[in-house]
């Protein structure tokens, strides 16, 4: 059954589509070392261009290494001579996988990259969280030069731990550190970051009291958490969300710990009270990976920084109300549906598109069928991601995505919301015979040029000009609307002409959308999720 199985498999492709591509907007330009910038913890020096300041590899906290893993972030030490900021450092450990993804087994990762416009005024501040399905990612992929320069912001990309490292989930854990709780390293790796860019921002010219916090699936399901915990209150003051669903629920703590206490198990550390020192012991970082499974994973409900499920945070008021801009794609699904079917050798047919239905929809298939009929689609893989594109009980399904937003509003939250639509977007993940559509993170190119190696041509560089405008304004003022562009309206029920779909002009361009009635949203809302969702 694909429906929310193979979301891993999918933020684990985007995570690293393309290896090693930032600093590629600024090729054209001559590169030399820039003047020397002073941190809280010592000097680094960078590289810069015309337009351009780049500062890679600048240590926010302290290795989280030998008594540390499995800790909060500590401080990072003090360095005396000027450190050498011309290079990304290494990312935090994951296995390799599907779309390039390289293995690593370094725990030593937490760095940042700061991209600085080269004008002297204090800029707002983006931090960028990557995706990859809390499994995989790194902050060297996403090349923010053009997002930095033509949008005239500071962009932060930020490491932090995944898998196994960043989520993992025990009782001896909570009892090192009572009222926290365990499993939640990464996003405590991010909060250290933010710290980190509060103290220390002004020196590369951005402004430490106007913060946005961005992110693309795990990553925008990393701002979703910010948002509701108040643990991360006044660290930023506006939200990006890409293509992840706040409504979509965090691990309760006995399913995390039971898959924690398991995994102890398989080393030898079966004692609850010494499980968390015994794993510490285990140097095989390899197999401690291995050994997690790819689903269910990630951040854990509980304790003082996260008691509410998001969704019930936003429906209750209880979150940190700054002004958010959220979206998904179109086609969010055909990437899922290309995976597991088509590059299996099992494309979708005529005939077991319905099997598909059935299998996954029960009682509720001819309906579904009835409204999705495989003829109205060029083909029946299609047919099957539309369906799953819009459906509404998972994290990047349209539908979903409505939910989160009206509960948003419901918490008098401000929000402003989109949906991807170019269907000419370079793929993702390209299928041979398989049209990609406005996958999964399709758009990543049009705000971090060269994400999949593709290079845009005159239309799509014209959209990516003007999301870019649209992101930088909202960073700038919490309204992404600015001069020349289409008005964005509020999004106000999710009934309404309330969300702008982002299109190239030969397809309508920027239009304001009813998303719920393009999704059927209405329809999705009367069908029990499946067994299993």
């Amino acid at each position: 059954m694909i429906w929310g199985k193979a979301i891993a498999a999918a933020g684990a492709v985007v995570a690293l589509a393309v290896s090693g591509t930032a600093g590629t907007a600024a090729a054209d330009q001559e590169t030399r070392v820039s003047d020397v910038v002073t941190t809280k913890t010592g000097s680094v020096r960078g590289t810069e261009t015309a337009d351009l300041v780049t500062f890679k590899g600048i240590p926010y906290a302290a290795p989280p290494v030998g008594s540390l893993r499995w800790r909060a972030p500590q401080p990072a030490k003090r360095w005396n001579d000027v450190l050498d900021g011309t290079q990304f450092r290494s990312q935090c450990a994951q296995l390799g996988g599907l779309g390039g993804i390289i293995e690593s087994y370094e725990e030593d990762c937490l760095y940042l990259n700061v991209f600085a416009p080269k004008t002297t005024k204090a800029k707002p501040v983006v931090v960028w969280f990557y995706g990859g399905g809390f499994q995989n990612g790194t902050s060297s992929t996403y090349d923010a030069a053009q997002l930095a320069a033509k949008g005239d912001v500071v962009v932060v990309t930020v490491n932090y731990r995944v898998g196994v490292l960043g989520f993992l989930a025990l009782p001896s854990l909570d009892r090192e550190t009572p009222g926290v709780q365990s499993g939640n390293f990464g996003i405590a790796d991010q909060r250290a970051s933010l710290t980190w860019v509060q103290s220390n921002i002004a020196g590369f010219g951005g402004n430490p009291n106007n913060i946005t916090i961005a992110g693309q699936s795990a990553g925008a399901g990393a701002a979703c958490i910010h948002l509701a915990s108040p643990a991360s209150a006044g660290l930023f003051q506006r939200a990006i969300g890409q293509t992840y669903s706040c409504g979509s629920p965090l691990l309760t703590k006995d399913a995390a710990e039971t898959m924690g206490t398991t995994l102890a198990g398989q080393f030898g550390c079966a004692d609850a009270a010494r499980a968390a020192n015994c794993l510490r012991g285990i140097t095989d970082v390899k197999a401690l990976m291995q050994a997690w499974p790819a689903l269910p994973q990630g951040p854990v409900l509980g304790g003082r920084e996260m008691p509410l499920q998001p969704i019930d945070a936003f429906r209750q008021g209880k979150f940190n109300r700054v002004p958010m801009l959220w979206g998904n794609n179109r086609d969010e699904m055909r990437m899922i549906v290309s995976i597991q079917y088509d590059a299996s050798g099992n494309p979708v047919t005529a005939e077991t598109y319905p099997q598909i239905i059935r299998a996954t929809f029960g009682v509720d298939a001819d309906r579904v069928l009835a409204r999705y009929p495989a003829s109205d689609y060029p083909t029946p893989g299609i047919a099957l991601s539309a369906v799953l594109s819009d459906a509404g009980d998972d994290q990047l399904a349209t539908c979903q995505h409505v939910e989160a937003y009206r509960a948003a509003i419901a918490g008098q939250g401000k929000l402003f919301t989109y949906q991807f639509s170019d269907r000419t977007a370079p793929p993702v993940v390209d299928i041979p015979g398989f049209d990609e559509g406005a996958e999964h993170g399709a758009e990543l190119n049009y705000l971090f040029p060269g994400f999949t190696g593709a290079t845009l041509n005159a239309q799509q560089q014209e959209l990516s000009d003007q999301m870019v405008k649209y992101w930088s304004a909202f960073a700038r003022t919490g309204d992404p609307n600015t001069t020349g562009l289409p008005a964005w309206p509020r999004f106000t029920t999710g009934t309404a002409q309330d969300t702008l779909s982002l299109d190239l002009a030969a397809n309508g361009g920027n239009q304001k959308i009813d998303l719920a009635t393009r999704s059927q949203c209405d329809f999705w809302a009367t069908v029990p999720p499946p067994p299993g969702a």
